[in-house]
């Protein structure tokens, strides 16, 4: 397959060993009910083999749609996969899945979602301190307190559940003039939190890739810690990408070219993933 050929939203690439393996959101389930994810696998980035199906729903699993945004992180020997679900009257949470390969198969590790049960969550990523504690930073959504919340909470080391209760990183409202709200509660102003990627800089800064919605649709936009730890505080840089395109993440190609991927246009069916080519400059990104 080509890249313009694969129908996936919250596209994530995993360098490993030669190949890139590309997992997202399967586009034709995204909104409806859904049994599982799948994996694309290339040497360079143009064609594709798959999809291989990399975790199916087993029987008796808790959630049964809205199987979003499959984040897969090397982690002490083993892959782990990150992943937000949902079920009719049962909050959307992330739940943390196991393998011994990139390809899978992928099978449940945590004990639930291990985001709290009362919440609705979605998009937790991971994210490993500089003193070696693992946290898991995800997005309490604005179904719930309108303003969309950025929260990281710790994880314990085989991460199987948090440990402690999440902090707040920061609000969406909070991220400069750009952001919109969705116009869902137009008497409380609803603002989005999507997608978050921590990517540390070669200088040392702290940055956190994240979405919301700004004039022209779907934005990439960029968050800085201002002491370089996961706790931050944190301030807002200019966007990345600013029209109908998001939920983003980096990495570098085998060549050493760092790439920001991400879905446009952020419209079903037409969403596919894109590689776009950036560069960091002293604590920002720059797209090539």
């Amino acid at each position: 397959m080509r890249t313009s050929e694969i129908h996936v939203r919250d596209p994530f690439v995993l360098p490993y060993d030669g190949k890139y393996y590309l997992y997202g959101t399967r586009g034709p389930t995204c909104w409806g009910e859904a049994d599982g994810f799948d994996c694309y696998i290339s040497e360079d980035l143009e064609n594709w083999d798959g999809p291989v199906e990399i975790f199916h729903r087993p029987e008796g699993f808790w959630a049964d749609r809205h199987f979003w945004a499959p984040e897969v992180h090397q982690y002490q020997g083993a892959f782990y996969l990150f992943a937000s679900f949902k079920a009719e009257g049962v909050c959307r949470g992330t739940q943390i899945l196991r393998a011994e390969n990139p390809e899978g198969p992928y099978v449940l590790h945590s004990d639930g979602p291990v985001t709290p049960h009362d919440w609705e969550c979605l998009d937790g990523t991971f994210y490993v301190e500089k003193n070696g504690t693992p946290y898991m930073v995800f997005c309490h959504e604005w179904l719930q307190v309108n303003d969309g919340e950025m929260c990281a909470v710790e994880l314990s080391r085989d991460l199987t559940h948090a440990v402690g209760e999440p902090v707040v990183l920061f609000r969406a409202s909070q991220a400069g003039d750009w952001v919109r709200s969705t116009g869902d509660r137009p008497d409380v102003g609803t603002y989005v939190t999507d997608g978050p990627f921590l990517y540390p800089c070669e200088n040392g800064t702290l940055l956190m890739l994240w979405s919301s919605f700004g004039e022209l649709g779907y934005v990439q936009a960029v968050a800085q810690s201002e002491n370089g730890t996961l706790l931050g505080p944190w301030k807002h840089q200019k966007p990345l990408f600013e029209k109908d395109g998001g939920h983003g993440m980096l990495f570098r190609s085998f060549e050493g070219q760092l790439y920001l991927t991400l879905h446009s246009p952020n419209d079903n069916p037409n969403e596919r993933p894109a590689f776009i080519p950036v560069r960091e400059d002293n604590g920002t990104l720059i797209r090539l």
